[in-house]
């Protein structure tokens, strides 16, 4: 942990053909939404994609993990998630399906 930032990394999936719209939702992501994740402590957000699965990797650093569970009650947050259910793969409950992973080698 670098100044009391948690590391996060998490795996989602893209669905083929929608690589150019994704990437234009976040570069118009809504500023409401924008000052939610700053406001939970989130920090050096990105999300990388790998063209040839649609694999979608997520990293960002928060000040307190707990906050990331709080996220799902905020309209803004479900609101986002409904807007990007017909692009990505999600759960029942229009989550993103995303899978966490572990931390296997740090170099700071």
């Amino acid at each position: 942990m670098e100044n009391g930032l948690q590391r996060v990394a998490f795996k989602m999936k893209l669905i083929k053909g929608f690589e150019a719209e994704y990437q234009k939702r976040h570069e118009e992501i809504w500023p409401n939404l924008q000052q939610l994740l700053k406001d939970s402590g989130i920090c050096e957000y990105s999300i990388f994609l790998e063209d040839a699965t649609g694999n979608l990797f997520g990293f960002l650093k928060i000040e307190n993990h707990v906050k990331l569970d709080e996220l799902p009650s905020y309209p803004v947050m479900q609101k986002w998630w409904l807007y990007m259910g017909d692009i990505m793969e999600t759960n029942p409950d229009h989550t993103p399906y995303s899978i966490p992973l572990k931390e296997v080698f740090y170099l700071p």
